[in-house]
């Protein structure tokens, strides 16, 4: 049976480290099916594989069949879009490197393509959400950590290995910070992300105790990035100001990033955003601040447009339409 490209659906995977979410995605973006099953209960590749084809073969034949679906996108950490393998991811239980993209098209008999999550979400960012119709963006994704997919002449830079596009990583404050995973000091995301935004409040707690802040009424374990924009639209000074030194740091990157491709925008992502102008506004002035004058008020920050517990999935399921 032939069925025409525009009638087919495609497979969106989104591997975590705790759980692994997969949707049935149309052509304009909309999951019809969604799911999802444990990774970390699954320490051997294979029951994992098995698991996942338990719970999405059932929805395949309710679809039509696999006639019916162009291919299979996953997103995961340490994905390689070029080879299609997981490569040392060191939050998943399958360590050393793990062919998965091969694995999977086994394993279904459909064809499928596999990138890192950050590359995910530029992708479907670009094919369903803010930066359709755009060529030249980068997409930096505000979480647990920094995730970021770089875009150029509408191709995701990949780079000659497949690892390119690791701005979070990026050295922001030589000498900085300590990563707690990587040893790096003074990275990216040891400030702009979630994580960091909550050092950061407990870094200024500890030498701003005068400024009576109500963070200080919690214990240093309840304390997230949600609770210091709670105390901000409350008016505490400390939570205000955690939110401005964020800002101050993420914005000095982006212009780094900006002289690097003159991209048209940069998308912002993730948890982190939920912040609003606490967030955006000390972003915005200070990557202006640090532009030569031919690149200042030419590129625009702007939020994602895809919801964020449909964007994993959308993302991964994106790549399918690259899928010959």
């Amino acid at each position: 049976m032939s069925v025409p490209v525009s009638q087919k659906l495609a497979i969106g995977i989104d591997i975590g480290g705790t759980n692994s979410v997969f949707g049935i995605v149309d052509h304009r973006g909309v999951i019809t099916y969604r799911g999802a099953i444990s990774t970390k209960k699954y320490t051997d590749i294979n029951e994992y594989l098995d698991a996942l084809y338990d719970a999405i073969a059932p929805i395949i034949e309710q679809v039509g069949g696999r006639d019916y679906i162009h291919g299979i996108g996953i997103g995961a950490p340490n994905g390689n879009y070029y080879n299609g393998s997981i490569e040392y991811a060191p939050n998943l239980p399958w360590k050393g490197f793990i062919p998965l993209a091969e694995l999977v098209q086994k394993r279904f008999g459909i064809s499928a393509a596999l990138t890192n999550d950050a590359n995910a979400a530029a992708v479907g960012e670009m094919t369903y959400g803010a930066a359709i119709g755009m060529k030249d963006f980068i997409m930096i994704t505000l979480g647990t950590g920094v995730g970021s997919g770089i875009v150029i002449d509408g191709k995701v830079v990949y780079g000659h290995d497949g690892f390119a596009g690791e701005l979070g990583h990026t050295i922001t404050i030589p000498g900085g910070r300590k990563h707690w995973s990587t040893g790096a000091e003074g990275s990216l995301e040891t400030y702009a992300s979630a994580t960091g935004v909550r050092l950061t409040a407990l870094e200024f707690l500890a030498k701003y105790p005068e400024k009576n802040s109500l963070l200080a009424h919690y214990s240093p374990e309840e304390i997230d990035s949600r609770l210091i924009y709670d105390c901000a639209i409350q008016g505490d000074i400390l939570a205000k100001e955690v939110f401005e030194y964020t800002g101050k740091i993420l914005g000095l990157a982006l212009a780094n990033f900006v002289m690097f491709s003159s991209p048209e925008a940069i998308v912002l992502f993730g948890g982190l955003m939920k912040s609003g102008d606490y967030i955006l506004n000390p972003t915005k002035e200070h990557m202006e601040k640090h532009l030569l004058p031919i690149f200042q008020n030419k590129v625009k920050i702007i939020k994602s447009e895809l919801n964020e517990s449909d964007a994993a999935i959308l993302g991964a399921s994106a790549l399918v339409w690259e899928l010959k």
